[in-house]
């Protein structure tokens, strides 16, 4: 089932990422919702996501990379 988390989470945050207020907010909620664990290949894959997208860059911080 956590996987279905994870998978879905990653789907809203790249469908928000035009909206970097909108993809904040998101990110807070899936840190919530995710285990620890999951939280950690988020962090991983929001360095790679957010790469060429310095819009989003401040919204790392709510994971602390």
């Amino acid at each position: 089932m956590s996987k279905i988390m994870f998978d879905y989470t990653k789907s809203v945050l790249e469908r928000v990422s035009f909206d970097p207020i909108l993809f904040c907010k998101e990110l807070e909620k899936a840190i919530k919702a995710l285990l620890p664990y999951e939280i950690e290949e988020l962090r991983e894959w929001l360095q790679q996501f957010t790469t060429g997208k310095p819009e989003l860059k401040l919204c790392l911080l709510i994971v602390n990379i």
